[in-house]
């Protein structure tokens, strides 16, 4: 029975980790083809109009402007001759277009698209039309279908290490009606501050609320899905809470509006964002989708009144860059939780801060993993020795067993007292043997979300063919072999290693049980197949460490 028992709670892990492996899918891999054309994304949380309403000093009545009004009529034909206005610091190219002031185009300089040795640098924005690049502002009562028409004072900005830049550029809204809009750009920074200005020049007060939209399709450009398990899409820090919403629940229900404090407003994927943080204390954020992958993240701020010959300036913080855990840290605002780990955090950011501990020594993450997987196994080592242990001495007891069950065969109650008195003169507990396994299950978890989602290790190598650790381990061998494209090496000796510690490992009497546990090893392979080499690579160093121990057990238990 209690064999049984143990049996079971090991049948249980393993559905755990295979019921765990249907949420899996191989990670997409990247391309920088052309963007498929979409449709025009919905209006945002606005009225129909999108213009100011108007206060009259005299009897306070207010009446909105229509959307056409916001881009007085002369300047409309003048987006033909907007200006880019280009941008390079030590961290990223930019340009900016003076048609709506939206960002065009955004290089990081210390990121690839890919592993190929002509990788072009990784580009964040794959919009092209001016109302929707990232970012459009308007005040009033929504963002105009027509962007407004900037004037840049400068054409071109370059920073050096430790500076500052500032790019100021104007609009004309409406007569009367001016937009000042000031860029501070840092060197060493992916964050970039905004500050918007609206002047009222008229003789009548204005009521309107600040809107500011980013429109983003996914980083990565693939003909294929994203997978179920890597979240891609708009997410909110709001209310001291993590929203990451999946786009498809915005294609399915319409858009989601979320109110209150707002830290910040972003579209993510596995290793980059792009995001929006207010400077105000209540916000208003919605996202809504266009087409199938396109996103629009509008963050709006309360009506407010600005007086006749008055102004107002709205401020906000914009991080374009990658999902590094230090790096948001230093932005603020709560930016550093759009990294999330759920139920595994507590194992997955001291895993992650002994990674990069080790890779500022080693200066390789492969490296650092075995470290890293070395000291979790010593951690471990007290608990999987004992059960190890009382394993070995299960198989030793197995002929008394046996007889136990031969002699009491009819008798189950007086079965069940004469194994629980075997066991406790052999000193043995018989689900010994399944508590470390169960204890690695979350473990292997932590490490598989480390491994996959930290940015520290996309593209990272290791060594010989392993030249991505986020990417499946893969021999190439100068012709494609199907479904796989290469040999994984290290996963077929991760299967290898796992098969003889499986052979070592003291089993059941029962050749039937025996001949399962065997078959595990063929199942973890497949399983592990399509995983981050790096996870691969921890459990490959793991299971070598295990066969050392169970060698020493073995020969102890022996004499």
């Amino acid at each position: 029975m209690e064999t049984k028992r143990a049996f079971t709670a090991i049948l249980l892990s393993l559905a755990i980790l295979l019921g765990y492996q249907y949420f899996f899918m191989p990670p997409p891999q990247e391309r920088t083809g052309p963007t498929p054309a979409l449709q025009e994304p919905a209006a945002p949380p606005a009225a129909s109009s999108a213009g100011p309403s108007i206060d009259s000093a005299a009897n306070n009545a207010a009446s909105a402007l229509s959307p056409s009004d916001l881009v007085p009529a002369a300047e409309t034909g003048a987006a033909l001759n907007a200006r880019d206005v280009t941008v390079e610091t030590s961290q990223y190219s930019m340009i900016i277009t003076e048609n709506g002031g939206g960002i065009k185009s955004f290089d990081l300089k210390k990121y690839k698209e890919s592993t190929r040795p002509n990788s072009p640098l990784k580009q964040l924005i794959f919009t092209k039309e001016a109302s929707e690049l990232p970012l459009q502002f308007a005040w009033g009562n929504g963002i105009p279908v027509t962007p407004p028409l900037y004037k840049a004072d400068k054409e071109s900005i370059q920073t050096s290490p430790g500076q500052q830049a500032t790019l100021s550029m104007s609009a004309s809204l409406l007569p009367g009606l001016t937009l000042d809009r000031t860029l501070v750009i840092s060197d060493d920074s992916y964050t970039i501050g905004i500050e918007y200005t609206v002047n009222n020049y008229t003789n009548q007060a204005l009521r309107g609320a600040p809107f500011i939209r980013s429109t983003n399709l996914p980083f990565v450009q693939t003909a294929a899905k994203n997978s179920r398990y890597l979240f891609s899409g708009p997410a909110a820090f709001i209310n001291n809470t993590l929203e990451e919403i999946k786009p498809t629940k915005l294609q399915e229900d319409g858009p989601r509006t979320l109110s209150g404090n707002l830290s910040w407003a972003a579209y993510e994927d596995t290793y980059f964002l792009c995001s929006i943080m207010p400077q105000s204390e209540t916000s208003t954020v919605q996202f809504s989708t266009s087409g199938e992958d396109k996103v629009v993240s509008t963050v709006s701020g309360p009506q407010e009144i600005i007086p006749a010959n008055g102004s107002k300036t709205f401020k906000y913080t914009i991080y374009l860059g990658p999902k590094k855990l230090s790096v948001l840290k230093q932005v603020g605002s709560n930016l550093d939780k759009v990294i999330n780990f759920g139920w595994f955090d507590l194992i997955a950011k001291p895993a992650l801060y002994l990674l990069n501990f080790f890779y500022g020594f080693l200066g390789n993450y492969g490296i650092a993993i075995i470290l890293v997987t070395i000291l979790f196994k010593l951690l471990f080592w007290p608990i999987t020795h004992k059960g190890m242990k009382s394993m070995k001495t299960m198989q030793k007891i197995q002929p008394k067993m046996a007889k136990l069950r031969e002699k009491f065969k009819d008798d189950k109650e007086r079965l069940n007292q004469e194994m629980i008195t075997l066991y406790k003169t052999y000193k043995i507990n018989p689900l010994g043997g399944c508590l470390p396994m169960v204890l690695q299950i979350p473990v292997f978890f932590a490490l598989y979300k480390v491994l996959l989602q930290t940015i520290e290790l996309r593209h990272a190598p290791f060594m010989l063919w392993i030249t991505d650790l986020s990417a499946p381990d893969r021999l190439l061998i100068g012709f494609d072999i199907p479904v796989l494209g290469g040999i994984p090496v290290l996963t077929l000796l991760m299967g290898a290693s796992m098969f003889l510690q499986q052979k070592m490992t003291p089993s059941a009497a029962d050749p039937t049980q025996a001949k399962i546990m065997l078959f595990l090893p063929v199942i973890f392979t497949f399983m592990f197949l399509n995983f981050a080499s790096g996870l691969v690579l921890y459990w490959f160093v793991n299971n070598l460490l295990s066969i050392g121990q169970q060698y020493f057990i073995n020969k102890s238990v022996e004499q």
